[in-house]
This record gives C-alpha cells, structure tokens and sequence, in this order.
C-alpha cells in the first residue's frame, strides 16, 4: 500500500467514478480544524484545501496553486496482497467504503475529557513512549484505558476568533483538547483499488512538508489493524453497531440502558423508535412521593394504606400485551440524590417502594444531559452508575438526514445542514438562539407555516446560523443552469446525492417548471414522488 497524488484532471475535469457518485468535497476532521489555519472558508462545504496533487495543491474552488497550509484528503493505492487488510467494508447505495488504520483526528467524548486532563495534570497519564507527527512536529501519544490519545493545543484561532470543532465544541486560541485514535473510514473504488479518505484528516502543513509526509511518515503513523479480524470459524463475532442497535440489543436483553448526550441529540426519539408506546418520565418533576407512591391513612380501618403510583398503573396497563415496553427514566442526572436513590432501587430490585413488582416485560431506559451543558445537574452515584450499560448519542449530520427525510423536514434545512454540517449544533451563549437537531426541527416548521420566510430563522438558531442560511441560498439562487447529466452519471449517484439533486431542483420549480421536473423524473419515481410531495406542500401553505 503506498500514498499516492491523484492528477487535476482526476478530480475536477475527466472525473475518477467515485467523484461523479459522491462529489469532491469533503468535511474537515477535527485534527484538520485544529491544525489548519481558517481564512473563514474552511467550515464551508467544499471544506478547505482537500487534495494534494500530482504536481501541486488545489484549494477549495479546485482551482491550482501554492498554499500555506492546508488541511489534506489523503489517497492511497493498494497493492498485492492489501485488500485483506481493510474491515467493514459496506456497500450503501453504490457508495462503498472501508476502514483501514486509525489516526487521532477525533476529539474524545465528552465524559473522557475532564478525566484526561486531571490525568495529564497529575503527571500520571500514561505516556507510550511514542509519539505521531502532527502539522510537521512530533506529538507524544498516551492511553486511557484501552484509548490512545494525543493533547493538542490550538496555537491559532480561527476568522471568528474561535475553532468549532464537529461535535459542537468551541476551543480558544491557547486552549488544550485530547483527540483519540479511531479507525479511519475510506471511500474504496475496488476496481482501481483506490482508497480515498472520507475526511481531510489532517492539516497545518505547507504544500512540501505535506507531500514529504505523505510519502514518508504517513502510513507507519496510520498503522495497520490487523489484530482485530476473527477466524473463520470464531465461535462469537464482533458487530458494527449503531446507537439505535445498541439500544434495541440491550432492551432485549433486559439491561438497564443510560443515553447521555446533549440537548437536543435525539435521545428520547430514539427510545421511541424502539417502542412508540414508552412511558416518559421526566424527572426533574417528579420527587420520592409521586415515584414510590404516598402512603394514606385509612381512618375506618385505623391504618396506613400505600397507593400505587400512577405511572406504576399505566406500565401495568401498558404491559398486558405482553409485548416488550419501555419505562422511560428522563432527565435523570437532573434529579434530586433523594430520588436518584429511589430509582436506584427500582432499577437494581424491579421493584417499587419494596411492595410493586415491576411487569416482567417492562424494560428501563434512562438518560440525561451533561453537567457541562445544564448547572442543575448531578452526577450519577457510582452504585447507580453502575447498573446500566452506557451509550453515548452523537448525533451528526450523516445519522440525522435519514431521520430528516422520514420526518419530511423542510427541502431548505435538510439541503443548507447537508452542504454545512458545522452549523447542526452551534455554541449556547445565553444571549441568542443557537442551533441544536431539535431546533432545526423547530426552523423547519417555521418555514414550512411561513411560505419558506427565512426572517423567521436568527431568533431559533443564531444570527450567525441565520446568515449562513441566507447566504447559502441566495448563491444556490444564482445558479445559471440545472446541469446536463447523462443517464449514467445519474445512475451513478448515492441516494443522499439524488435528493440533493432534487432539492437544487425545487429552485427551479417556478421559473423553470418543466426542466426541473423533468430532471427529478429522470432520478427515479421515489425522487420524483417527493418532489411532487414537496411542492404540493408549498402550494398548500397560506400566501399573504
């Protein structure tokens, strides 16, 4: 396997067939953010400097020419021999991709980064010995636990004085993070034998230091993953899963399951896409009483009677099917530690108050928010802590547009967040809006009840969102032609590519009717159904 340096013409004139299916931009990884000085551009779709070519650098435009520093797509030739070494190879669409090697280009995950650095603070974070080259300058690489990790300090802030990195998290000139190594995610073409990086997955140096690293450094600091592919005739095996799978896997198998993640992450719409008939929960309003149920003196019969607490009845109720349901515990690292300790005991005994068996086909669910996001929350107590398995939700743009298209969100939202995928969730500063998954749900209604009126957005998202929007759009408006495809190019397309096509479309619905239809109708009937489901919407919607 060897680097190599892919011609102008590969990219941008006589298309390589894996462009003309996805396209050739490319988001920035978070190493590459950190690494790579933002002239403001970077964040935008064609995201940074992306290839190194075969005889120089091109910027974001696909134009030629010198570069300070650019944050860089690797590509890499397989030779004899190396197809063995990939993993999880899938095959979405037409769109095929690989894992091979892993690189520290991802920010750890929230509930890791303080431990880290209290760690690195004590001198007692565990150095490796061995070190990565990051922007030309070698870096040491430590472990946590079974995780290899890098601290990185940002020496350069970006155009607006800050660097948002891909999960939401703002770092200031001088500030330290942690990035982790995962393993990295290549678009594989198998009939050239071709990997090409889904990212530019590092940055921070000039067009010669990147060329020479490229071709020296960078594949023993990628690494091979050999160690982890299972004999054919392993009696277990190992699963790529998604959040929604881990869920569904552990409610099966009757283990208590904790969500964490940030407001807005879609914890509870996962909860129900696994039972549309859970019972919520939200704990922040309930206190030990309204959970165990109160105790009530009977004056007839000169005692104390327990009443069963009404959830208690609705999940009885719930669970006469004898189908599997969810007792759904939210907001549970905003509750009291009094009736944290009682749901303790309900989730360790399956019992309420020591009297109330829970229903043996009821399965328990909670989640809650991050300290860092909510002053009114607690940590979990360790003995809680312990009795669930723990999965962290992150939503990104790729796992939140299949849920935007079954959810109908509006063709603007979804086309603006899948060109712009920095601006899904933008920092909280107490002052304005600012944008979260539920917000953008939130924008999407406004537009739809307001004939598409995008004075609505500033107040829901931000003003710094809001131009974003505005600008991305009033570019798409300027547009000269829809663009000649042939059949084959079309056929070629991912399905996330044909409905982006179709959004470009809706563009063109009024001043050019007939073309714009005609092109979605060359899409598939799926495509053309909704577009005709969209513009139907439009026309439905009140006019001033």
């Amino acid at each position: 396997m060897r680097s190599i340096f892919l011609s102008h013409e590969q990219v941008f004139e006589k298309q390589l067939p894996i462009f003309r299916t996805v396209g050739t931009a490319a988001p920035a990884s978070d190493l590459a953010l950190l690494t790579t000085p933002d002239d403001g551009f970077l964040h935008e779709a064609e995201g940074g400097i992306n290839y190194l070519l075969s005889d120089g650098c091109v910027d974001r435009f696909g134009r030629d020419g010198e570069c300070g520093a650019c944050a860089l797509r690797p590509a890499l030739l397989l030779e004899e021999g190396d197809r063995k070494l990939l993993r999880r190879v899938k095959d979405e669409d037409g769109v095929v991709t690989a894992e091979y090697g892993s690189y520290p280009a991802y920010l750890i995950d929230q509930s890791l980064r303080d431990m880290a650095e209290r760690e690195f603070r004590r001198g007692a974070l565990h150095d490796t010995g061995r070190s990565i080259r990051v922007a030309g300058e070698p870096v040491p690489i430590y472990a946590l636990g079974g995780k290899r990790l890098i601290r990185l300090t940002l020496e350069q802030s970006g155009a607006g004085g800050y660097v948002q990195l891909r999960d939401g998290t703002v770092v200031t000139e001088g500030e330290s993070v942690f990035l982790e190594f995962r393993p990295v995610r290549w678009l594989f073409d198998a009939s050239l034998g071709l990997l090409l990086s889904c990212q530019a997955l590092l940055g921070g140096m000039d067009q010669d230091q990147a060329a020479a690293y490229l071709r020296e450094d960078f594949l023993g600091d990628l690494g091979e993953e050999s160690d982890d592919a299972l004999p054919e005739n392993a009696p277990f095996r190992v699963e790529e899963r998604d959040e929604l799978s881990l869920i569904r896997a552990y409610v099966e198998a009757n283990i208590p399951v904790f969500l964490h993640g940030l407001s807005g992450d879609g914890k509870s719409d996962r909860v129900r896409q696994i039972d549309p008939q859970a019972l919520d929960i939200e704990l922040v309003n309930e206190n030990p009483e309204t959970i165990n149920g109160r105790a009530v003196y009977n004056e007839a019969q000169d005692q104390i009677v327990d009443i069963k607490p009404v959830w208690l009845v609705k999940l009885e109720r719930l669970c006469e099917d004898g189908e599997l349901h969810i007792l759904f515990f939210d907001e549970l690292t905003n509750a009291t530690k009094q009736t944290q300790s009682v749901i303790f005991k309900i989730v360790l005994e399956r019992f309420v108050n020591n009297r109330w068996a829970l229903p043996p086909n009821a399965r328990i669910v909670a989640a809650g928010n991050d300290r860092s996001e909510s002053t009114s929350a607690h940590d979990l107590a360790e003995p809680l802590f312990g009795r669930f398995a723990h999965v962290y939700i992150r939503t990104t743009v790729e796992n939140w547009m299949p849920w935007a298209v079954r959810s109908r969100i509006n063709p603007y939202v979804m086309e603006f967040l899948a060109n712009n995928d920095l601006y899904l969730r933008t920092p909280f500063t107490g002052t304005e809006g600012n944008a979260d998954p539920r917000r953008w749900e939130m924008v999407s209604k406004a537009l739809d009840s307001s004939n598409n009126d995008f004075s609505l957005l500033a107040p829901i998202v931000g003003r710094d969102a809001a131009d974003a929007f505005i600008r991305f759009f009033k570019a798409r408006q300027e547009i000269a032609a829809l663009g000649e495809f042939t059949d084959e190019e079309l056929e070629r397309f991912s399905v996330a590519r044909k409905y982006q096509l179709a959004q470009q479309c809706l563009v063109f619905s009024s001043s050019r009717p007939e073309d714009a239809r005609k092109l979605v109708s060359r899409l598939g009937e799926e495509f053309l159904a909704w577009y005709d489901y969209i513009l139907g919407r439009r026309k439905a919607l009140p006019k001033e």
